[in-house]
């Protein structure tokens, strides 16, 4: 059974590390964020943020995710059931396969690198209930104060005009997870963006 450990020190990097380096499949929980957990794998580790290669609850791949550290607020290595899932892992041919090099240090590095890993990314802003709102699609400008996105909206169609993201509003970054890959299958490709303001959200998935 893998030790829960509640991250508020100053070693959370290196635990994080360690996990990465032994291949551990893990649990972590961000318990002011949502109620459940995530499982996978550490593909990175960075100043600000580090990467997870998720397992879903159908012991499948659903995508990468770049987390703040600071958000976590209980880590398991390995997950209690690492020994099952690993095995109908095994079963299913599939194998964690994380970027290499992945940039984690700042959130403009970790959008740019995601934009150009990903044909569309998820992107977690903080609400004013402090828990996460997520944007889908794609990134089309940056600047010194933060981004605009064309956006796929929960019904799988594309906004005409940009919205614009800060930097310091987003919380965590999303590519390929099976939600997102489904709504840019069913979108398909992107209409041209209109003369707009980029400075609007568009529609919460």
């Amino acid at each position: 059974m893998g030790k829960v450990i509640h991250l508020k020190t100053n070693g959370q990097r290196a635990t994080l590390r360690e996990a990465q380096d032994n291949r551990q499949l893990v649990r972590l929980w961000r318990g002011e964020l949502e109620h459940g957990s995530f499982c996978g794998y550490v593909g990175g580790v960075g100043r600000e943020f580090f990467l997870l290669w998720v397992v879903g609850d159908g012991v499948s791949y659903d995508g990468m995710y770049i987390m703040r550290h600071r958000d976590i607020s209980e880590f398991e290595a390995p997950d209690k059931h690492a020994g099952f899932l690993e095995k109908a892992l095994t079963m299913k041919g599939i194998h964690p396969t994380p970027p290499a090099d992945f940039p984690l240090d700042d959130i403009s590095q970790v959008v740019q690198a995601a934009a150009a890993h990903a044909p569309v990314i998820g992107v977690h802003v903080d609400s004013e209930d402090e828990s996460e709102v997520c944007y889908i699609g794609r990134v089309v400008s940056v600047d010194d104060e933060g981004f605009n996105m064309q956006e796929i909206t929960p019904d799988a169609e594309w906004l005409r005009e940009p919205s614009f993201f800060a930097w310091d509003e987003v919380s965590t970054v999303s590519m390929e997870d099976a939600y997102a890959t489904a709504l840019l299958a069913v979108a398909g490709d992107p209409p041209p963006l209109e003369q707009g303001t980029g400075d609007g959200f568009g529609r919460a998935n």
